[in-house]
């Protein structure tokens, strides 16, 4: 018997490790391979991470990281990539240097420069190089709302002021905005909106689930969206599939650790196994039926 294997869509993340599971490099690539796409990765830093806390982080030498994005990019054929956290300008400069050599791959940015507490997790001079040097190449920047008022230097209270820090962030350069209300808007659902290059404005909301269970949400999401992309879907069609796998991985939760919690990677299985069951069975003829076995795309 002769084996043929088949072309698999390719994703990149570049980010940190989390050795608690929920966030990071693992977060990226569970969700790549939920997702169907097979998933490669370029780590910039390593944590000593639980559901508790960060106990340290060890930032991996800038050389290195050039070495990784070189091994990658020599091999593989990367239908998109993201970046998650960067830990310093330094490392921040030598990756939009490799990017700028892929303009054809579509790049999510997830900008991690503040913590759903509050805290920040950049220093000044890489939240400027960050704006300076990574922003304008990314093909999808998805801040929450502590993020997007770093970024445009103003103050989000409600739907209007998210619409118009998008346009703002759109003004420095990025294609398409999605910004993260569910963190400290209050309203009844989490809602997020998209700012599209065509400047179509497209509206995203899910019921607002009470859980500490939602470590990693921010990569989970960023990682969905790059791996539709990576299967070559539009940036609305990624950006909307990526709401309904959060939304699913935060609703159905799993007891892990015994702090912040991570959420559901495998929970949007259900909503893609409902949402097929209800096509599985066409009816042909009077009291007749046949299944048709899922395709997954």
């Amino acid at each position: 018997m002769t084996y043929q294997a088949k072309p698999v869509p390719q994703a990149l993340t570049i980010a940190g490790s989390d050795g608690g599971g929920g966030a990071g490099i693992q977060a990226d690539l569970k969700t790549f391979q939920e997702r169907r796409v097979f998933g490669t990765s370029v780590i910039v830093a390593v944590t000593a991470q639980n559901t508790l806390g960060v106990q340290g982080i060890h930032k991996v030498p800038v050389e290195f990281v050039n070495e990784q994005m070189r091994s990658v990019f020599s091999d593989f054929e990367i239908g998109a990539l993201k970046t998650g956290m960067l830990p310093d300008a330094e490392i921040m400069r030598a990756v939009a240097a490799e990017l700028r050599k892929h303009p054809e791959i579509p790049v999510v940015v997830d900008p991690v420069m503040i913590a759903k507490g509050g805290a920040a997790l950049m220093e000044d001079e890489a939240s400027a190089t960050l704006v300076r040097e990574i922003l304008p190449l990314a093909t999808v920047l998805t801040p929450n709302v502590p993020e997007a008022e770093v970024i445009c230097d103003m103050t989000i209270q409600n739907a209007d002021d998210l619409l118009t820090a998008a346009k703002k962030i759109q003004s420095m350069g990025v294609k398409n905005v999605v910004i993260k209300g569910g963190h400290r808007l209050e309203t009844a659902d989490a809602e997020d909106i998209l700012l599209t290059e065509d400047a179509e404005v497209v509206q995203l909301s899910a019921e607002r689930i009470d859980t500490v269970r939602t470590h990693g949400t921010g990569c989970t999401y960023s990682a969905c969206i790059t791996a539709e992309l990576a299967k070559g879907k539009s940036v609305k069609d990624a950006v909307t599939t990526a709401k309904a796998f959060i939304a699913a991985a935060i609703s159905d939760g799993i007891l892990v650790g015994h702090g912040h919690g991570p959420t559901n990677h495998w929970a949007y299985r259900a909503v893609e196994k409902s949402r097929l069951t209800q096509k599985s069975c066409r009816k042909i003829s009077a009291g007749v039926f046949y299944a048709r076995l899922p395709v997954f795309t």
